[in-house]
């Protein structure tokens, strides 16, 4: 049995894109491994630290949708990052010993600073968070990183300072290996990513009345303008999401390709096939939300146990450093 740690920012509800790229593999991962799941508030400060208002908020909400989809306290630790102070700690002492180079080279780095313009992210935070992101996987000792194949860099980085660490202090920390995720690419409403940042997305437990008129404004083939012109499904945001939800996307597919059917009648069944998928989720979610209480104790229990192991993995840095 292995160690996972994984970690979402808690920075608004959660979303499909969530759910297919990693929320449902953490629940495959229960029976299998020892998983420590947390709620990454130091991470949501490297872009939103100008208002930090509603992140306990955006924690309750967070963990409520985690139980919704299956992830079970009794077999996860679910924490609060902010709450485990040596991840702070050990985030400076990794700090110390990172070259800017391999900062500035980060391919996330580049991309969130030409798409997200509204917020100014020249700050130390948004450069550094690599090395915070690593100070979280090896304070653990996690040997097992769920990543999709675009995060394969981040996690090379997470062990090429395990190994400068190591090399200057002796064999202390643990250089995690990826887990590849089977995650299906969920685009959002306008044909980008599904993202928080970009405001293209579909939340989990969403109502119904909001999924019409999500569904309804979806981008589609700009060149279907009558139901029986030729339709290119490739390009379009409907279809990407019959290919998630719909068992006969490849009938579907032809369907458009010769013009069998048009887009409100398309975007008619993928309503349907997300309302049914959403039911459940809406039912459970809406009980968990009502009884914060619960979800404070679960979150006060997952934090203390991830203290106990963080406090370990410190005392073992801070005697490498001669600290002690």
């Amino acid at each position: 049995m292995g160690r996972v740690l994984s970690g979402i920012r808690p920075t608004g509800r959660l979303h499909l894109g969530h759910y297919f790229g990693a929320l449902r593999n953490w629940v495959e991962f229960q029976n299998e491994c020892e998983c420590y799941y947390m709620s990454a508030d130091w991470h949501a400060l490297t872009t939103d630290y100008a208002d930090t208002s509603k992140l306990d908020e955006n924690t309750l909400e967070m963990v409520a949708d985690w139980i919704t989809v299956g992830i079970d306290p009794e077999k996860s630790v679910l924490f609060k990052q902010s709450r485990v102070l040596q991840h702070s700690e050990l985030f400076l002492v990794l700090s110390m010993i990172t070259p800017l180079s391999w900062l500035q080279r980060c391919p996330t780095y580049k991309e969130q600073r030409n798409e997200i313009k509204n917020k100014d992210l020249n700050n130390y935070g948004f450069l550094g968070y690599p090395i915070l992101m690593s100070a979280d996987i090896l304070l653990y000792k996690a040997d097992i990183v769920p990543v999709g194949k675009d995060q394969l860099s981040h996690l090379e980085l997470t062990r090429e300072i395990a190994r400068r660490f190591n090399n200057f202090y002796g064999n202390i920390l643990v250089e995690p290996r990826e887990k590849l995720t089977k995650a299906a690419r969920v685009p959002g409403l306008d044909g980008r990513k599904m993202s928080k940042s970009y405001g293209n997305s579909i939340l989990l437990g969403e109502s119904d009345d909001i999924l019409k008129d999500k569904v309804k404004n979806m981008f589609t083939d700009p060149l279907k303008i009558k139901k029986d012109d030729s339709g290119h499904p490739r390009g379009c945001v409907v279809f990407a999401f019959h290919e998630i939800f719909n068992k006969e996307c490849k009938k579907r597919e032809k369907e458009c390709e010769v013009g069998a059917i048009g887009c409100v009648a398309c975007k008619k069944q993928l309503m349907e096939m997300l309302s049914e998928f959403m039911k459940p989720l809406t039912e459970k979610r809406k009980d968990l939300i009502a009884d914060k209480a619960y979800l404070e104790n679960v979150i006060d229990t997952g934090s203390q146990k991830a203290v106990e192991i963080a406090q370990e993995t410190m005392r073992e840095v801070r005697r490498a450093l001669k600290f002690l």
